[in-house]
């Protein structure tokens, strides 16, 4: 079949052969074809294939789009398709349908689907939602088969009330339609995720009404919802049903109840069901339901804290074969981990190894790093030291804990153990290795082994980088070993190891500052730093300050300000805070103001850190009016101050007894949208001489008699 339509400037030829479709554009002159009057015969059809032939092949292009006519659906179909769905153009996909509605375009439920699909991969759900809802009204429903799979689509929101409007809307227009049985489930499921059993019920009772039966997972679905809430008694009432109605519960249906019979201490009724339990998962053919379901049951003991009961499993493992043995064990330790008993978790590692299991390395590291972080860390390096044979290394993150708790008890043997440990596991980054260790050692005041390491790192042909310098110097100026660590600066200066960076400045100036080298602090900031190529930035300059104000020099404080400014470096929140608070803390505090009006209210650069320094300046100072006025100035001109900047005020009342103005300052807060936390209710607590004794609720009634009180 042939297809010819005709420009007054060209022609446009398009032939659709029988079976597979073939495009052909050309743009051929019109004085050799003939005119739409023209009858078309035998010989004209000839004529214009011999005229096709002669043709040179032309590149093949897609219409222009104003050329397309607004009833070729099929065109804007795969092109609001292919704009959601290859070019993840979804805005460009509405603006188009939009304008093909101004034109008289009808979308249909192609359209639809393309438009919800790339709405909710987007997580545009809400207005997923509003789109499909305007189709519907509009009479655009699609076939029953779609719509059950734009509902899966927007049950992805995870937000069944908007979905569920959507489906009402749905049923309203086409009272036919039933979604399939896994919409159902989901819908359930969601409104038990969310506490709401009762409407997950009535999707219930509404799936049965529309022909449907529920299978296993719809029961233990809403069983577990009503467990969730405690209405332990819907969730039995349901069980017992499901027999009645010919439903075998599973072995996830199971655990379920016992979960929820667990979480109401009835422990023996919970027994006796986990007693059926094991039989029904030695019955049960769907591994995936037996390992959810033991899952299950494990998380309940262990939330309930029967620990007990879990090691006799341990011991027992009474489900048999029904779960593999390696599954159970990872599923017990993973749980135990997860409730913070580490030790427990280790007893079933060594019954797993005692058995002939070997325990996953990422279990075995996540017992090993929560005995660390809860202090027993000579337990970790025992794990560690019987887990490297079946090949465990543990992960840089725990390494890192295990060696700073060890250093901290000051074990030094074991410490260099676990450092020579990393040390042999392939893959690893040694200098990083070492500058771990080196950090941990920093803890142990041992200047002797800091530099031992730097040695043995030399002699091991690891190049030390800028960062274990920096370590070591750090170390060294924390012990108050300026001397060692301007040995290795200078080393570093001289070119025996990698240049010094402005860490390494900062680092050396801090601990010169902190044993009262002024002098020598400054020539680093002024000459040293400038004659390197090191420019000091806002942390230097920070670091400086705070050390002077720390030695009462506030003069050659605000010099080194000053020569800040003219360097170029712009001061931050931290600068004022650090000059504001060092300032008060030498009863400065008119220059403190100075400074505030001078310099740091016109610079613009202020935060809460600010004004708590100025208002605890002011209140140590005597001056709680001028720190009061000061805040509700701040207020005055937009400043939204936090609640810590309310809390030194009204500490500093209720210190000197101004139980009026605690409840007036409390009064302004809330009026400025803020709302009195734990430290404002011990703080108001106090003023009512009740320290330690009373509870929040009786604070927030002292609380609010407190305001009646002073509003009266």
């Amino acid at each position: 079949m042939a297809q010819f339509w005709w420009g007054h400037k060209g022609v446009k030829g398009r032939f659709i052969g029988c079976g597979r479709t073939n495009f052909l554009d050309l743009n051929i002159g019109a004085d050799k074809f003939p005119s739409p009057k023209t009858p078309i015969n035998s010989r004209t059809i000839a004529r214009s294939f011999s005229l096709f032939a002669s043709q040179p092949p032309q590149p093949m292009r897609e219409p222009e789009e104003r050329e397309v006519s607004i009833t070729n659906w099929n065109y804007w179909t795969k092109k609001i398709h292919r704009l959601c769905d290859v070019d993840n153009d979804v805005d460009g996909a509405l603006r188009l349908l939009d304008h093909l509605c101004l034109r008289g375009y009808f979308p249909n439920s192609l359209n639809i689907s393309s438009i919800i699909h790339a709405l909710c991969e987007s997580h545009r759900f809400s207005e997923a939602h509003h789109r499909f809802s305007l189709s519907i009204d509009s009479g655009c429903v699609p076939d029953e088969r779609t719509c059950n799979v734009l509902i899966a689509r927007l049950l992805d929101s995870k937000n069944p009330h908007y979905t569920l409007h959507v489906f009402r809307r749905l049923t309203a227009v086409n009272p036919h339609f039933v979604p399939n049985l896994v919409n159902y489930n989901r819908f359930m499921d969601q409104f038990c995720w969310f506490s709401q059993p009762i409407e997950a019920h009535k999707l219930f009772v509404d799936m049965r009404s529309r022909g449907h039966c529920p299978n296993a997972v719809s029961y233990t679905t809403l069983i577990n919802g009503y467990c969730k809430t405690g209405d332990v008694v819907s969730a039995q009432k349901l069980f017992d049903e499901m027999s009645e109605c010919g439903v075998q519960p599973n072995a996830l249906t199971y655990s379920v109840l016992v979960r929820g019979i667990l979480r109401q201490r009835k422990f023996e009724r919970g027994k006796q069901l986990m007693g059926n339990l094991w039989q029904k998962m030695i019955d049960e053919n769907d591994s995936s339901v037996n390992n959810a379901a033991f899952a299950n049951i494990i998380e309940s003991l262990c939330h309930e804290g029967l620990f007990q009961d879990m090691f006799m499993i341990a011991e027992d493992m009474p489900q048999g074969k029904s779960v593999p043995e390696e599954f159970a064990y990872g599923q017990m330790i993973d749980s135990l981990c997860k409730v913070g008993r580490y030790n427990g978790a280790a007893r079933v590692a060594y019954i797993m190894k005692m058995k002939g299991f070997i325990p996953s390395l990422v279990s075995y590291n996540s017992i090993v790093h929560g005995l660390c972080k809860e202090g027993s860390c000579m337990r970790a390096y025992q794990l560690l030291e019987e887990g490297i044979e079946f090949g465990y290394w543990p992960s840089e993150y725990t390494y890192i804990v295990l060696i700073e708790g060890l250093c901290l008890e000051a074990d030094l043997c074991k410490a260099k153990e676990v450092f020579q440990i990393m040390l042999k596991k392939e893959g690893v980054d040694r200098t990083r290795i070492y500058n771990i260790y080196l950090r941990a050692l920093c803890l142990t005041n041992n200047p002797t082994e800091l530099l031992n390491v730097l040695v043995f790192m030399l002699q091991s042909q690891c190049k030390p980088d800028v960062i274990t310098l920096n370590t070591i110097i750090s170390g060294f100026c924390r012990m108050g070993r300026i001397k060692e660590a301007l040995k290795i600066m200078n080393d570093m200066l001289m070119g025996k190891f990698t240049s010094p960076d402005a860490v390494t400045f900062t680092t050396v100036i801090c601990g010169m500052l902190n044993v009262g080298r002024i002098r020598e602090a400054l020539d680093l900031l002024h000459k040293v730093m400038p004659e390197k190529g090191v420019r000091p930035g806002v942390v230097t300059y920070n670091a400086v300050l705070r050390g002077l104000f720390k030695l009462h020099r506030e003069s050659k404080a605000m010099e080194v300000f000053s020569s800040m400014e003219s360097d170029g470096v712009l001061a931050n929140s931290t600068t004022y805070t650090i000059i504001v608070d060092g300032l008060c803390e030498s009863n400065q505090i008119e220059e403190a103001k100075r400074f505030w009006d001078d310099v740091i209210w016109l610079s613009n650069i202020h935060d809460d850190f600010v004004y708590a320094a100025i208002l605890k300046g002011l209140c140590r100072s005597g001056k709680f009016n001028e720190a009061c006025n000061f805040l509700y100035e701040l207020v005055d001109c937009g400043v939204s101050p936090n609640i810590v900047n309310y809390n030194i005020l009204i500490d500093r009342a209720c210190k000197l007894g101004l139980k009026a103005e605690a409840y007036q300052i409390v009064g302004e807060m809330r009026k400025n949208g803020l709302t009195p936390d734990a430290v404002t209710w011990r703080i108001l607590d106090k003023l009512h001489s009740n320290v330690g004794k009373q509870v929040c609720v009786s604070a927030n009634a002292q609380f609010e008699e407190g305001l009646q009180e002073f509003y009266c």
